[in-house]
């Protein structure tokens, strides 16, 4: 198994191209140009994992307001996260990455040596990470972490 590659602030963020739950690809690419928060999570519709989407589909239009762009990522298949997207009436992206490459290539730790960690990173245009929060257990601060940055980056 690789080991996880660790970033830093300043870093540019690693590409990727993921499934999502209405059978498109998007990539990280498609944002060229706009900040873009990329979140990580362990697994749809566990309490959680679904206040945290809750509250980022609840400030959506905050990030819209300031150009950005939200993307859930967890190695969930597709059609769990198109049922917890249409459950929640999430209005952004949940990418699936079911071999966990993209989860290890952004450095994302496990929880006790277990459960996926939950990690959010806010990227400007052009793909650099200008923050980063991890917090398995604060899920909503994910979300004020992250306009927070936003805010000062439009």
């Amino acid at each position: 198994m690789a080991a996880s590659k660790t970033l830093n602030l300043g870093d540019k963020a690693p590409a990727f191209t993921l499934p999502t739950g209405d059978g498109r690809s998007v990539s990280l690419a498609d944002y060229q140009g706009r900040p873009v928060v990329v979140y990580f999570y362990p697994k749809d519709d566990t309490p959680g994992c679904t206040a945290e989407a809750c509250a980022f589909r609840d400030q959506y239009e905050d990030f819209k307001q300031a150009g950005a762009e939200v993307i859930g990522i967890s190695s969930a298949p597709p059609e769990s996260h198109a049922r917890f997207a249409g459950k929640h009436r999430l209005p952004f992206v949940l990418l699936s990455d079911r071999d966990s490459a993209v989860r290890k290539a952004y450095g994302v730790p496990a929880t006790l040596g277990l459960l996926p960690g939950r990690v959010t990173f806010v990227l400007d245009g052009s793909g650099t990470i200008r923050h980063m929060f991890s917090s398995q257990l604060r899920a909503r601060q994910h979300v004020a972490e992250a306009i927070g940055v936003i805010r000062t980056l439009a």
